[in-house]
């Protein structure tokens, strides 16, 4: 009977799996994707202001990043350094080459996961809401692959 039940339980969690994109709250997915594009559109017209509200203090940005050192490295970033590279017009990009994307992913309680696609990179987002306000805690990302250059 024990088995039984464990079984009827894999079975339910299996078929319940996580959030799709239409059982999300839209106001929390509206929050979430407005946080996301201050971060990027901050960077892209290089808006050091609009970046910094949309990060935590703490933020940790990393990318996987071995070295010959250390199999598991990785490329560290503070809120501090990202918004100095922002200052500092590091990937600022003309409009009309604005090529982004925001894609909430799952929001359980106070917690939630978003993709973000740029021209230069690839994000993965874990964001925090702090009272009404939706913020980047964490961030993995990833250089996004250039097409060569021809002459």
């Amino acid at each position: 009977m024990r088995n039984l039940l464990a079984g009827l339980a894999m079975t339910c969690a299996l078929v319940a799996g996580p959030a799709l994109a239409a059982d999300l709250d839209p106001v929390a997915v509206r929050k979430i994707e407005a946080t996301a594009y201050d971060y990027v559109d901050g960077q892209l017209e290089g808006d050091p202001d609009r970046v910094a509200r949309s990060l935590h203090p703490d933020l940790a940005k990393r990318a996987v990043k071995p070295t010959p050192d250390e199999a598991l490295g990785l490329r560290r970033m503070s809120k501090e350094e990202l918004v100095d590279l922002t200052r500092r017009g590091v990937l600022k990009t003309p409009r009309e080459n604005w090529e982004r994307k925001v894609e909430v992913l799952d929001i359980a309680g106070d917690v939630a996961v978003a993709r973000v696609e740029t021209p230069w990179f690839i994000d993965y987002f874990h964001l925090g809401r702090f009272g009404d306000r939706w913020v980047i805690v964490n961030a993995m990302w990833q250089p996004k692959p250039q097409p060569p250059v021809t002459d």
